[in-house]
């Protein structure tokens, strides 16, 4: 069987509305030769499965026995695809004419490239006639010293409109899983996403390990995207804030160099604890217990992460990478009031 160049893979949980309305882009504007568009079913009970064989029969599906979250249910649907790169692709993304094209041409011509990215927009701020970064990778990812994501075009909670200030190709430490174009090699030799983080920071871990090994990850603004964005859990859901949290503490302690781990995670402690305090103040207990909760469940799952954090130290190439950088982007953020990655003045443009 000949291996396809590309394969764009859709994880699906009960998600047939997102489908009905978005994968019609995407099968529309990913009609290039040695293309794929999959759908992988994660044991949906919705009619998935019947829109799928009504609405798009050319559409491949892969049926997983269970729902295995979005790491695991990757890794086991990707077993089964045979292509040079993989797409991992949200339900919820509407892609753009040409969206692909300026991503296979870098991935051909950089083979130091592990993955990429393009632009990620807000699909509802398009609705309403602006062009806004979506959260959940903008224009590409970045990591602060103790763990705190944030993205060219996305600090903390401040999002940007979208006037062409990040155009440019820019690496990377992490690339967005709601658009994330990897090689297939890449992606098994790293290990593939976590599965036991079940959702969330699953791809910031990747893309650790990825830098870490001294495989490059960049943004291709030239492919555009629009992202819905809390489609499965919505930004303040304490399930979604308790995932967050605790697998953002696995990853640091899987990946972290010896010499930070003791000093990143005793800050980190406090850190949370002020969180948590945040939360109450303003009423969310059922958050500030999610924090709690996430703390506890690291600490016991801590020791089953033991291995991976030797494998990973000794895959390592980098033990620091240029773009994690050295202080704290709670305190730009919140004391220096640095609000847009340009103010921040980490990296050219």
């Amino acid at each position: 069987m000949r291996t396809n160049k590309l394969a764009v893979v859709i994880l699906n949980w009960n998600g047939s509305r997102m489908m009905r309305r978005f994968l019609p882009s995407v099968v529309q504007y990913s009609a290039l030769e040695g293309v794929e568009v999959i759908v992988a079913d994660n044991h949906s009970t919705d009619d998935s499965l019947e829109m799928l064989r009504n609405d798009f029969p050319t559409v491949r599906t892969i049926l997983l026995d269970e729902n295995y979250g979005f790491a695991e249910g990757y890794n086991r649907a990707l077993k089964q695809v045979d292509a040079e790169y993989f797409l991992l692709l949200n339900s919820d993304v509407e892609v753009t004419p040409g969206w692909l094209e300026p991503l296979l041409d870098y991935m051909d011509k950089h083979p130091e490239a592990a993955a990429c990215q393009p632009k990620l927009l807000s699909f509802h701020a398009k609705e309403c006639g602006r062009e806004t970064f979506e959260y959940a990778g903008a224009c590409g990812g970045f990591l602060d010293r103790y763990g705190y994501p944030f993205c060219r075009g996305r600090v903390m909670s401040y999002v940007e409109d979208d006037h062409g200030q990040y155009d440019s190709v820019c690496p990377l430490f992490w690339a967005t899983g709601a658009a994330l174009l990897v090689r297939a090699t890449d992606y098994r030799e790293a290990g593939g996403l976590d599965g036991r983080f079940f959702a969330h920071m699953e791809e910031i871990d990747f893309c650790w390990r990825l830098r870490s090994r001294g495989r490059a990850i960049v943004c291709i603004p030239a492919g555009k995207v629009y992202h819905v964005g809390g489609g499965t859990l919505n930004k303040e859901n304490p399930r979604k804030t308790y995932l967050n949290f605790r697998n953002n503490l696995l990853m640091l302690y899987k990946n972290l160099p010896e010499s930070e781990l003791k000093p990143v995670m005793r800050a980190r402690c406090r850190l949370d604890y002020l969180a948590a305090l945040s939360f109450l103040l303003k009423g969310e207990w059922r958050s500030a217990l999610a924090v709690f909760r996430a703390r506890r469940d690291f600490h016991r799952m801590r020791p089953g992460f033991a291995a991976d954090r030797k494998l990973n130290l000794q895959h390592a190439r980098l033990s620091q990478i240029p773009e994690r950088i050295k202080g704290s982007i709670l305190w730009k953020y919140y004391a220096k009031r640095e609000n847009t990655f340009d103010k921040l003045k980490l990296h050219k443009r």
